[in-house]
């Protein structure tokens, strides 16, 4: 595979490979034939009809569905830069995406049509307009460049507020390379894509990666209900399954007919987007025949950092070792280069990484120092090199695969009348990988209502980042230095 840009790498395929089916969706085939022709029909309404061109910055808010795939192709091709954008947001918090890289056009249907009637300063673009008819001319597609924006994946930041990694054509082209040579797929395969397909998890080894190489796409709309989510993994002969721990928890704990195993075609699992649990691994293992490799990611890193061997030694608890063309060191506070054993922060460097944070100078110069990203990560490395996490970013939380940091609701929280103080901490939960916690005290001796404050964050919040109980208190510890305590208040989760 020798193009340095997605679009070039599916082009290849669709001149190799025309007929071959490329997306699984239900009952529906499509082709790589069939995909080009709805990208080219996409791309010549979004020029002619909505001005999309090179430079511009295209929003796609879309449930999971094949049109997500032919929007995000047509912008591409078109010269501009897809933002995903988290399908689980509220109107607030996808503003704040619009107006921080200045999206003009939004690609969306009408199940958000409450959300989008909220938002200012952009011009909504429903897929059923997209689908009538067709444009008058063909598409214009410009040359793109590897160094070009492709993709903005807006990330939950410490601030409080969310920021864009911009990445280019050769950031990812070159990690669904990786991804390749490290799952060693090829064009036979098809991997499930049953989790929201805004992720940058989901984007690159779901989506790129099989469309770069020839391979399929057992797309589902939901991994809700879990019963017919596996009939369609079944029933569509898919061989990789991505997913994260609480799926994988779900199939370890399932009770399995023998006959399952006869009508799988799964070769291989990988779980990403939080760590898995040690315990799920040893069950899962004793329960299937194909290996689940843990791996390790960041939307800064376009995702995929590293992943446990396919062959080799998979060690439970560990995120494994680098893909090829990415490197990976634990440095000390000083930038210093750690030995095995020893606790540091995690950096990344490769092709795959972000060009920086967009419109945010400062956290970009903060997060890539000396041509490496500095992830915040706390881990260590092996005598073999394998690479353990040991704590996440600080006191971020991960709400099923969803990064959450509690100054973003805690933001929240003092916005609501009389609240004085406001912390958030994480919780271990069974089914979401862990829940926010919050606790609040109140001004003036006014009594607070916990109901109240939760319908509040229900307004302002995507649904997984509202706490999970919100606990009053007279006042919330401090140290020494007048910061709240949370290791205090983290005794009495």
């Amino acid at each position: 595979m020798t193009e340095s840009t997605v679009i070039a790498q599916f082009d290849a395929v669709v001149a190799r490979q025309p007929r071959k089916v490329c997306i699984y969706w239900g009952g529906d085939r499509f082709t790589n034939a069939d995909l080009a022709g709805h990208i080219r029909r996409y791309g010549a309404r979004l020029q002619a009809g909505y001005g999309v061109g090179q430079g511009d910055r295209v929003g796609i808010l879309l449930k999971n569905c094949p049109e997500f795939i032919f929007a995000l192709y047509a912008v591409l091709k078109s010269g501009a830069t897809v933002v995903p954008i988290n399908s689980f947001l509220k109107a607030p918090e996808i503003q704040h995406i619009v107006d921080d890289c200045q999206i003009k056009r939004l690609i969306t249907s009408v199940d958000f049509d409450e959300t989008i009637s909220k938002l200012r300063g952009i011009t909504a673009i429903l897929l059923s307009e997209l689908e009538r008819g067709a444009a008058a001319a063909a598409p214009k597609w410009p040359a793109v460049s590897p160094d070009d924006l492709a993709v903005i994946i807006y990330t939950s930041g410490t601030t409080g507020k969310s920021k864009g990694a911009m990445l280019t054509h050769e950031n990812i082209a070159s990690n669904v390379h990786s991804c390749i040579k490290a799952l060693e797929e090829t064009a036979d395969d098809r991997l499930t894509l049953l989790l929201p397909m805004f992720h940058s998890f989901m984007l690159t080894v779901c989506i790129f990666t099989p469309l770069s190489m020839g391979a399929g796409i057992v797309l589902i709309k939901s991994v809700q209900p879990f019963k017919a989510a596996m009939r369609e993994i079944i029933r569509n002969r898919a061989t990789i399954l991505v997913g994260i721990p609480q799926l994988f928890q779900a199939l370890a704990d399932a009770k399995i007919p023998f006959w399952l195993h006869w009508v799988l075609k799964l070769r291989l699992a990988v779980s990403g987007a939080a760590p898995l649990p040690g315990e799920t691994l040893v069950k899962f293992d004793q329960k299937f025949h194909f290996p689940l490799l843990e791996g390790y990611g960041l939307s800064e890193a376009s995702p995929v950092v590293s992943f446990n061997p396919i062959r080799g030694v998979q060690k439970p608890g560990s995120i494994g070792l680098p893909l090829p063309d990415i490197e990976v060191k634990i440095l000390d506070d000083h930038g210093r280069e750690l030995p095995p054993g020893k606790l540091g922060e995690i950096a990344v460097r490769g092709p795959n990484v972000m060009r920086g944070y967009y419109n945010h100078p400062e956290e970009t110069a903060a997060t890539l120092r000396g041509n490496w990203l500095h992830t915040g990560d706390m881990g260590k490395k092996d005598d073999d090199g394998y690479i353990y996490i040991m704590d996440r970013r600080k006191e971020m939380l991960l709400v099923r695969g969803m990064n959450v940091y509690p100054r973003e609701i805690e933001e929240v929280l003092h916005q609501f009348p009389n609240v004085r103080e406001a912390a958030v901490l994480a919780k271990p939960d069974e089914k979401r990988g862990e829940v926010p916690i919050a606790f609040v005290s109140a001004a003036n001796g006014v009594r607070l209502e916990s109901n109240e404050i939760l319908q509040f964050c229900r307004d302002r919040l995507a649904d997984y980042k509202i706490p999970r109980e919100v606990r009053v208190m007279e006042s919330l510890p401090r140290t020494a230095t007048g910061k709240i305590a949370k290791l205090e208040l983290k005794k009495s989760l």
